[in-house]
């Protein structure tokens, strides 16, 4: 216990001491903190108020700045505006450079062909220009007068005859020679020849300076390609045009037409005489007349008629019913001469456009032949395959159609006379029960 007291009081005296000197060294440090604090503020003050002239002479530093730079921006956009339009007027001047050689080039070409030449290296192109418009309008007041030429022309013999030749403009001539006159025509390779000899009276009309009530001319448009002479296209051509295939085709149409004449022939003589053959059994009834002495009255006509009501009157006293069985068996024994050549004659017409087609395709394989060996320049070289294969088509609908409708309509012929002969049997065998009631 009294040590404890002993610690206790040494650590109040310790503790005495060090409070002394710790105040001293607070005051000691305050003291200094305390000026430290006044020098601080006085920088600080010293140091606002250069940075505030710094940023007083920075603002206007800065305004200045500004002013320039928006003087710049206009004068800028001023001279964008001014590059703009330079380069607008570049380019029309450059595109009226374009046009104008383009210009020159075509005029190059087209007076050429008339042997004017355009100087194309000229420096001045305007004046290059001006020559070209000159000789243009030049040419073409030559061109659209009449002018006389010294020439040659082709006779429409082939022979060639040296005269003048009057030229209206660059569209038409006339030929004047000792041999002939008359309108000219392009022969090709810049030459003439006569189209049309019965122009004399205008050639010779022009010739003279005189204006003519009527007048006869051919136009063309250059003298490059030769005009053929239209020859008029015969029915021989068309036909020879379809080849072996239509001379086919025709032949079968002539033999299918002379069929048809021949069955119209011997319809015409079978059942012609059905309603004589009817009336004249009639009478011979009405006037008491028996089967026999009926049957020889009749017994005179031919024809399948005939044959089918003598077989009825041969028949006729047998019962109705077996009477009706010959009439029909006789009608039927009838039908093969009654349809002859019908069938034949529709096979024809069956046959004629499938021909035709035949032909169509035979005509394409020889264009396609001739299109792989020469090519499609020369259109001449098709018209043959292309004419057989239209032709062939052609005759075989012109075949055809003629026997398709004739052919039935004389079948419906044959049948009417079945039918008639069908009831004048039976229209006889009533008369005859009519009569023996």
């Amino acid at each position: 216990m009294n040590i404890f007291k002993i610690l206790l009081m040494t650590l109040v005296f310790l503790t005495s001491i060090n409070a002394d000197e710790l105040s001293q060294a607070y005051k000691k440090e305050y003291t200094f903190l305390k000026a430290q604090k006044t020098e601080l503020e006085k920088r600080l003050k010293k140091e606002t108020q250069q940075q505030n002239i710094e940023i007083t002479k920075s603002s206007k530093t800065v305004q200045k700045k500004q002013k320039k730079f928006i003087d710049l921006a206009k004068k800028l956009k001023e001279q964008e505006v001014i590059i703009t339009k330079t380069a607008e007027q570049l380019r029309s001047k450059t595109s009226n450079a374009e046009i104008v050689n383009s210009i020159i080039i075509q005029a190059k070409a087209s007076l050429g062909e008339y042997n004017i030449a355009v100087n194309d290296n000229s420096v001045n192109e305007l004046d290059t220009l001006k020559t070209a418009f000159y000789d243009s309008l030049k040419l073409f007041q030559t061109l659209s007068s009449i002018r006389k030429e010294e020439g040659s022309f082709y006779l429409l013999d082939g022979t060639t005859a040296r005269g003048e030749i009057l030229k209206v403009g660059n569209i038409a001539a006339y030929g004047i020679s000792a041999k002939s006159m008359g309108a000219l025509a392009p022969a090709g390779n810049g030459m003439y020849k006569i189209w049309n000899s019965d122009a004399k009276m205008t050639a010779k009309a022009l010739y003279e300076n005189q204006n003519p009530k009527n007048l006869d001319i051919f136009i063309y448009e250059n003298l490059d390609k030769d005009i053929e002479y239209k020859v008029e296209k015969t029915y021989k051509d068309t036909v020879i045009a379809g080849g072996v295939i239509g001379y086919i085709i025709l032949g079968l149409g002539a033999f299918g037409l002379i069929l048809l004449i021949l069955r119209v022939v011997f319809l015409i003589g079978a059942g012609g005489n059905v309603k004589k053959i009817t009336d004249t059994v009639a009478n011979k009834l009405e006037s008491g007349s028996d089967a026999k002495q009926t049957y020889e009255a009749v017994e005179a006509f031919d024809g399948s008629a005939a044959r089918v009501i003598r077989s009825t009157i041969r028949n006729i006293h047998k019962e109705k019913e077996h009477i009706e069985d010959i009439v029909m068996e006789a009608i039927l024994n009838e039908n093969s001469s009654l349809d002859r050549y019908g069938n034949f004659i529709l096979v024809i017409a069956a046959v004629a456009p499938l021909l035709g087609l035949l032909g169509t395709v035979t005509g394409m394989i020889a264009t396609f032949d001739i299109i792989t060996t020469h090519g499609t320049g020369d259109p001449k070289l098709l018209s043959g395959g292309i004419s057989e294969a239209l032709v062939t088509t052609m005759l075989g609908l012109v075949v055809a159609i003629p026997l398709l409708l004739l052919g039935n309509l004389i079948s419906g012929w044959a049948s009417n006379i079945k039918d008639s002969m069908e009831q004048s049997a039976l229209h006889i065998v009533n008369l005859f029960e009519r009569h023996n009631a």
